[in-house]
């Protein structure tokens, strides 16, 4: 007589057919009978199925993709919006990572068979660039929460990395990619092999892994070589950069489509909009005429090197006992580029008598210091009457905004060096015929060095800036010391190298984190514990858990000096940041058969789990889930799960100081930006008053700077934010008919999917800030306004935005994933036609939107982006793949589709008409293969195939990270056609 578990192993080949449903991107069926591990469950008994939707992306797909990148992989999810990649520049911490659903790369658990991974950084988020993407065997994402079973951080779903076990053999894998044009070249290989011990109680498999790509810049596309302004279209069409006017030129300098921040250098009086102005090439001073051309010298693919290795080891213990260790290593050095540093729009303190200074422009500069000392409009701060007589005059100084481009420091770069490992050991076993047991302990860590090199020193400008006439009749520092008197009066070459020197600075930064994790479970079930009308006994699984997860910031003098650091443009300093945290959990699940082989009910499951987590110092919270699987007939199954998840604060949330940085704003609503709407608006014109301006400074100080303002950022120590919770509902069917003739293995899921995150960690959007007290006139975020000499563009001033618990996050959809095979030969052609398989997977965003406090507006992204909602998040994305087969050969085609978008309706007003909004976009893909024979095959595919290029948006369209190039890098191709060949030698 067979026992429960021979049983239950032989149904696990009947429940594959309904499996298949979930596997959108899967194909190929398993050749013999195996257990079955299904993610989203600990229950690891053959024959029981999760309730919540797993979509699988098998290695045929993986393989046809021939990228070493997981996040490239992932990417290509409907439900996925970009997060971190190669498409990322100015803004990307040189990682890559997976945003799924739109709710944030630190609100999805990844796992690596089953495991954590360990995140790169105090932040939480994993860098998806440790995969070892050439022995994977699938990657399955589970949709909704999953802390009940994973545990914290599982909010909108969990992505696991499965890796191939048992290898046998030897495998080389070797992948070339390049573009039409010739450059963004990839170059991957791997090596892998594995074999059993003599007495085949064991296996072992070594992977070496190494890619190289290489980087993009936007000067090698025509759409990139020049900056279109969003706001009105300047520059759309331009065949050459609009030259700027004679004597207002130099390197990058261009009439428009570009940053203040430039060449020759402009200046005002700090506070006093109205005597903004520009240097020439021979030192005077003048009227602005030029901007500069930023947009050549970033990256619309950031270079990349990469080495790997993971090992994976199992030992037949005893015929019940097995032991296992696993190990993986990576390093990679991601390089991120951005325009030449400069001064952007810091003040110093100025001697008129600077030899440097033409007189001319000295002279302009007393006139202008004098006119507004007589209008009362020229700041105390700003002046120092050194010889004491009420006027403005040559032996005065004068405190002066400075924007100046230092081309002649070189490239402004940070190269990202990135040291992972990790490491799990344990061993596992079974305990009678019915239990499975494990028992593990994991270490790992991440190490990274961040070089900002090309940037100019602040303090040492400021210093060099503040210049008189020395005992010798040479420039001289007043500082004295070994200062080099810098000229910024001028045209481009003005800075020495001598001066750039001393001008100069590169600022390094260390970061560590440290995850350890013990953890034991057992999942089984008992033959005695079965419901009368069920065929199969209640499945159960308990177990406990230890976690410790610990970070580490450690910045240079330079990062760490307020408010800005004493790099140029870096956006903001860097305090050192050291915390951590632990938890003790426990969980159990059940999966409980209510019904087997009735009516209308062939199978009817209930599914209940509970987890219970004590945070240090974050407190206790419990995580569950109530879920239900009915098959009501045979290949009809239905599917439902509530889930409560829960995400505590990550060290950075806990720990962070308060340093200033940068973010996305579209107009300071008091500034000389917004005239014209303040002109005939008394109210708003208060408000500004409310906020720190004199009504002088209303509508004439500078707006902020390329769509960016300045912000005061970190944890407020005396209110830590609390975890935020989840409740995630799922409701769906898996249909697997094997009545419809022709076709074979037909599947079709559907799922619903609804997501609520309240108290959602975060922050305040800078916008959000200006908008409630500019418009709402909400006094608790007008306090939040920091003006230093009316305006919020000059260095001190800004938003302040602290990490806090806010109101809610929230996502809504329905997925479909279809698929079914065709013999040509059952549709009248022969056997050598071969097969076709089709594949669909599909998303449509129902609701996509968060809202920081209830006095404010929510944020609705589905069908936009922009300044709040970032890249697009589209309401409808299909990939759609159709394969063919016949014996060495495969040919095959995916269709890549996404749907019209638009930019956020509070951004419409102030945007180019042709720049609103974005058509649907079709892209067409092309791969195909032949096995030379059974060791050698070989592959290759092409990536946009018809070349679509990407939309034109201009560069202020959404966030830094999301815009650039003038276009949205991360969601659309903008590299045109990618041709790649692979290779793959295994014996």
């Amino acid at each position: 007589m067979k026992s429960m578990r021979e049983r239950l192993l032989a149904t696990s080949m009947i429940c594959g057919a309904a499996l298949l449903a979930t596997q959108a991107y899967a194909q190929g069926a398993a050749n013999s009978v195996s257990e079955v591990v299904v993610t989203g469950s600990r229950i690891q008994t053959p024959g029981i199925q999760s309730a919540s939707p797993i979509v699988t992306i098998g290695s045929e797909q993986i393989r046809q993709q021939q990228t070493p990148e997981a996040e490239k992989i992932l990417r290509l999810l409907p439900t996925a919006v970009p997060g971190d990649g190669d498409a990322v520049n100015n803004g990307t911490a040189g990682v890559t990572t997976v945003n799924l659903r739109g709710l944030g790369a630190q609100r999805n658990l990844v796992l690596l068979n089953g495991k954590r991974m360990t995140p790169y950084n105090i932040d939480g988020a994993v860098d998806l660039s440790q995969v070892p993407t050439a022995i994977l065997e699938r990657v399955d994402v589970i949709t909704g929460g999953a802390s009940a079973v994973y545990g914290s951080d599982a909010i909108s779903g969990a992505v696991n990395f499965i890796t191939k076990t048992d290898f046998e053999g030897f495998e080389a894998d070797a992948n070339y990619s390049q573009t039409g044009e010739g450059d963004g070249k990839i170059v991957s290989t791997a090596f892998t092999v594995g074999a059993n011990s003599g007495d085949g109680r064991g296996n072992a498999v070594v992977s070496v892994n190494y890619s190289k790509r290489d980087g993009v810049l936007f000067a090698a596309r025509p759409l990139g070589q020049l900056g279109i302004v969003t706001a009105n279209g300047a520059n759309l069409g331009a065949s050459a950069p609009p030259a700027p006017p004679a004597g207002c030129g130099g390197p990058g300098s261009v009439a428009s489509g570009g940053s203040t921040t430039t060449v020759p250098t402009r200046t005002q009086i700090t506070g006093v909009g109205t005597t903004a102005g520009q240097f020439r090439e021979d030192g005077s001073l003048g009227a602005n005429c030029s901007v500069f051309n930023f947009n050549p010298f970033n990256y619309y693919q950031t270079p990349q090197e990469r080495w790997g290795g993971s090992a994976f080891a199992t030992y037949q213990v005893t015929d019940n006992v097995e032991a296992y260790a696993n190990l993986l290593y990576s390093k990679t050095e991601v390089r991120q580029q951005i325009a030449p540093s400069g001064i952007f729009g810091n003040s110093f303190f100025v001697p008129l008598g600077n030899p440097f200074l033409q007189a001319s422009a000295r002279n302009t500069l007393i006139t202008q210091a004098n006119a507004a000392r007589v209008a009362g409009t020229l700041p105390g701060t700003s002046w120092r009457d050194l010889n004491a007589n009420g006027v403005v005059d040559a032996a005065d100084d004068l405190s002066l905004v400075i924007r100046r481009r230092t081309g002649e420091l070189g490239e402004r770069s940070s190269t990202y060096q990135n040291n992972a490992f990790q490491f799990n050991a344990g061993f596992r076993g079974q305990l009678g015929d019915s239990w499975d047991w494990e028992a593990f302990v994991q270490q790992g860590q991440s190490d990274r060095v961040s070089i900002a090199a090309g940037y100019t020193n602040v303090t040492n400008f400021g210093n060099a800036l503040n210049a008189v006439v020395g005992p010798d009749g040479k420039p001289v520092c007043r500082s004295g010391g070994s200062c080099v008197p810098v000229n910024v009066f001028g045209g481009y070459g003005t800075i020495t190298p001598d001066m750039a020197r001393y001008v100069g600075a590169v600022g390094i930064e260390k970061q560590s984190y440290r995850q350890t994790i013990v953890g034991g479970s057992v999942s089984g079930y008992a033959d005695a514990i079965k419901l009368p009308s069920a065929a199969l006994p209640v499945q159960w699984s308990f177990g406990a858990e230890y976690r410790e997860e610990v970070g580490e910031t450690v910045p240079d003098e330079c990062l760490k000096l307020a408010p800005a650091s004493c790099l140029g443009g870096a956006g903001g300093n860097t305090l050192p940041i050291k915390g951590g945290f632990d938890v003790y959990e426990i969980f159990g699940e059940t999966i409980i058969p209510v019904f087997s082989d009735l009516p209308f009910a062939k199978s009817l499951e209930v599914e209940l789990g509970g987890r219970f987590s004590d945070y240090n110092p974050s407190g206790s919270n419990t995580t569950w889930k109530a879920g239900l699987n009915w098959e009501p007939v045979e290949g009809l199954r239905v599917r439902a799960m509530q889930q409560r998840a829960v995400r505590a604060p990550n060290v950075g949330e806990l720990a962070a100081p308060l340093v200033s940085g940068l973010r996305n704003a579209v107009v300071d609503p008091c500034s000389v930006g917004n005239a014209s709407a303040l002109a005939g608006n008394a109210t708003l014109r208060a408000r500004c008053i409310s906020t720190g301006m004199t009504a002088a400074q209303v509508g004439t100080v500078q707006d902020i700077v390329s769509g960016q303002i300045s912000t005061f950022e970190g944890t407020n120590l005396a209110k830590l934010p609390g975890p935020e919770s989840a409740d995630t509902t799922t409701v769906g069917f898996v249909w697997t008919p094997d009545y419809i003739p022709v076709v074979s293995r037909p599947f079709l899921s559907v799922d619903y999917y609804k997501i609520r995150v309240e108290d959602w960690i975060g922050t305040y959007s800078a916008q959000e800030v200006l908008d409630a007290c500019y418009q709402g006139g909400v006094t608790e975020q007008c306090a939040k306004v920091i003006r230093i000499n009316g305006d919020l563009a000059s260095p001190a001033a800004g938003i302040q935005l602290f990490v806090q618990n806010l109101d809610y996050l929230e996502t809504e959809g329905v997925e479909l994933n279809a698929g079914f095979g065709l013999g040509l030969e059952d549709v009248g052609g022969s056997e050598s036609w071969g097969r076709l398989q089709f594949s669909l997977t599909a998303n449509y965003y129902m609701v996509n939107e968060s809202r920081s406090d209830p006095t404010l507006p929510k944020i609705e992204c589905v069908g936009y982006y922009g300044t709040s909602c970032g890249n697009p998040t589209h309401q409808l994305r299909w990939v759609q793949r159709t394969n063919w087969e016949s014996g060495a050969f495969s040919l095959g085609y995916q269709w890549r589709y996404q749907d019209e978008v638009s930019i956020e309706e509070t951004q419409k007003s102030g945007t180019f008409s042709k720049f609103q909004s974005i058509k649907a976009y079709n892209y067409l893909d092309l791969n195909g293969s032949w096995a030379i024979n059974d060791a050698v095959r070989l592959s290759a595919s092409v990536r946009n195939v018809f070349e679509e290029e990407p939309p034109i948006v201009g560069n202020e369209a959404a966030t830094t990270s999301a815009n650039s190039g003038n276009t949205l890098p991360s969601n659309y191709d903008t590299l045109g056609r990618v041709f790649a060949v692979g290779l793959n030698v295994r014996f």
